[in-house]
């Protein structure tokens, strides 16, 4: 018999405990319901009170650290204070933007939306919608400019998207010496086609990290809320082009609305030929840090589907995105 308490890797956090312990700790109306909704990179909750509701999101103990989690935060907050669309992290009664969770594997940290109105563009966005995206997307860039936190988020240089991720990649290649050679030099190439790419502003600042339609609501009336700022941090402001040109590729968006978000976004900040001329690379990077993204969350949540087709598939992708004609699908 086992008499002490069995090691965790993950737990599920009870809505009666969330309902009891931590949402007391904000000034909201009484709470009608708890639902977990979600499993991502985050566990999401959708709280339901007699006025508004509400998302609740719990981090994950092995994904981000207390101080990664707060520089989203304060970003948010600070985006929110310069009335940007985004959803914003509300404070507790203390003043804090995050409460503590004592889980069973170690420290969580939770923290509660006001529910973003709208809804996610039905069929995916039309050229309207992505033309709006690409705008506020060029207004977040230019506003966080002037962002100062002292919690810490690691930049999204080229060694942490493109090394890391080969570093969490190339084990599960081992038995498949070709396609890891592969993978090896296609990083090669990108980093030799960026290495001396500007590191300065307004190339260098804030980035979303995530721009694409499954991140952003939009009402009836054409309004547009963001969300889901989980992998922001300072990097190239072409690279959020890069990854809302990754994300749409894949999911198959066409070329006019992936274009209009280009637009939109050029309506307000204009991009040099340098960093027009980096966005082929960078799709492929933004598609490598993703695939490791997914394989690190694969790992904990879900290992059989990592078989040869979830490999085979992200590779070919991959060889897309190095062709001539990569943005033709």
């Amino acid at each position: 018999m086992i008499h002490e308490q069995f090691p965790v890797v993950y737990s599920t956090l009870a809505s009666s405990a969330l309902v009891s312990q931590v949402l007391p700790q904000y000034e909201i109306a009484s709470v009608t319901r708890c639902q977990f909704w979600h499993r991502g990179l985050s566990d999401v909750y959708l709280v339901e009170t007699e006025r508004h509701p509400y998302i609740l999101r719990v981090s994950h103990h092995h994904w981000r650290s207390k101080s990664q989690i707060n520089f989203e935060l304060e970003l948010l907050d600070f985006l929110h204070q310069r009335q940007l669309s985004v959803a914003y992290p509300l404070r507790t009664n203390e003043g804090l933007l995050s409460v503590d969770i004592p889980a069973p594997e170690g420290w969580r940290y939770a923290a509660l939306f006001p529910y973003a109105p709208g809804t996610v563009a039905v069929g995916d966005l039309n050229v309207t919608q992505s033309h709006l995206l690409g705008t506020t997307v060029a207004q977040i860039h230019q506003a966080a400019q002037a962002f100062r936190c002292e919690s810490h988020r690691p930049p999204l240089t080229l060694e942490y998207l493109l090394d890391d991720s080969f570093a969490a990649i190339a084990p599960f290649l081992t038995h498949r010496p070709p396609d890891l050679k592969f993978l090896h030099e296609a990083i090669g190439q990108i980093k030799s086609q960026l290495y001396d790419f500007p590191t300065e502003p307004p190339y260098w600042g804030i980035c979303w990290g995530d721009p694409h339609s499954g991140n952003a609501h939009f009402t009836h009336t054409g309004e547009l809320t963001l969300f889901d700022f989980d992998q922001c941090g300072y990097g190239w402001r072409i690279f959020d082009i890069a990854k809302f040109w990754q994300v749409s590729l894949a999911t198959g968006l066409s070329r006019k609305v992936r274009e209009a978000f280009l637009n939109g976004y050029q309506t307000l900040a204009p991009l040099t030929d340098t960093e027009l001329a980096a966005l082929q690379p960078l799709t492929q990077t933004a598609h490598i840090w993703h695939w490791a993204i997914n394989l690190h969350h694969a790992r904990v949540y879900d290992y059989s589907r990592l078989d040869d087709s979830y490999f085979n598939y992200r590779l070919q992708q991959l060889k897309r995105l190095k062709s001539y004609d990569w943005q033709l699908f």
